[in-house]
């Protein structure tokens, strides 16, 4: 095995490398995801501890009990599988560690602000690695992203697309466009529930009439 290695030519042993780097992030992902889908450990709490009140629990045990519940559980676990795969080929490698990164930035946000600052710290020079082979890969694909790049990030300008009024204008018309999400709900209470409805939206009406009179 090791003279095949050796008759790999020298200018693609970074490549290789880079596969490497790939295969790792990805098992860790398909491992995590596979252990939040199946009864394998992750999250959860011990019947002990269910018996325990909360203010005798450290924060890391709290937080191992939440995320053990759906459908918070499965969505992050069927993601990180999703990228772990993404990661597997060259063609996607670059969406997968764009997948990676926010998801492994919130494990290791969640990681710092509950464990135990001697696991939290593991953890974090864990994922600081990870990161930086997030970036090696990148770098080795920067043709690519730089095309990615130009893509979605349009080339800055001062020149004003609409007069300044409308500008000014953009919180009023967000806040109607908020309001419009409740046509529909509103519609349906007024078929089903008739006169509930109309109580509900004479008390909205009095309580945006007085902001108005405060204002």
């Amino acid at each position: 095995m090791i003279t095949k290695l050796c008759m790999i030519p020298k200018e693609r042993y970074w490549e290789y490398f880079i596969l490497v780097a790939r295969f790792l992030l990805s098992i860790t992902f398909l491992n995590y995801g596979y252990s939040k889908l199946t009864e394998s450990g992750q999250f959860g709490i011990s019947p002990a501890e269910m018996a325990t009140p909360i203010k005798d629990l450290s924060l890391f045990r709290v937080m191992w009990y939440l995320f053990d519940h759906d459908p918070i559980k499965t969505v992050i676990g069927v993601l990180q599988i999703i990228t772990g795969i993404l990661l597997l080929f060259n063609r996607t490698a670059i969406l997968g560690i764009m997948f990676f990164i926010p998801i492994a930035a919130n494990i290791l946000l969640m990681d710092i602000s509950f464990m135990p600052e001697s696991l939290a710290m593991g953890f974090a020079k864990r994922f600081a690695f990870y990161f930086f082979l997030c970036f090696l890969i990148l770098w080795n694909d920067r043709e690519r992203v730089k095309v990615i790049w130009n893509a979605i990030i349009k080339k800055f300008s001062f020149k004003l697309r609409f007069p300044v009024i409308l500008y000014l204008m953009v919180p009023v018309f967000a806040l109607m466009l908020e309001f419009s999400s409740a046509i529909p709900q509103v519609i349906y209470g007024l078929i089903t529930e008739p006169d509930e409805t109309f109580e509900i939206l004479k008390k909205t009406f009095r309580v945006l009439v007085d902001a108005f009179k405060g204002i």
